[in-house]
């Protein structure tokens, strides 16, 4: 699994920091910061989570092959 961000799509809602602040945090602007871009299979459902609850739909999780 490979996660990425569009820091210019995000809108603050912090969402991601809040089910997954292993994996994401916020900038003093409110925006997403990616903590690691390839989480551990025992962070893939909570990976998920977060792209999901994201509004801007600012997350991307992209399932390994």
């Amino acid at each position: 699994m490979k996660i990425s961000v569009d820091t210019a799509a995000c809108i603050g809602a912090g969402q991601c920091a809040l089910v997954a602040g292993e994996l994401f945090d916020q900038d003093d602007d409110g925006i997403v910061m990616l903590l690691d871009d390839q989480p551990t299979e025992a962070q893939y459902a909570i990976a998920r989570r977060a792209a999901s609850l994201c509004p801007a739909r600012a997350i991307t999780v992209t399932e390994s092959a």
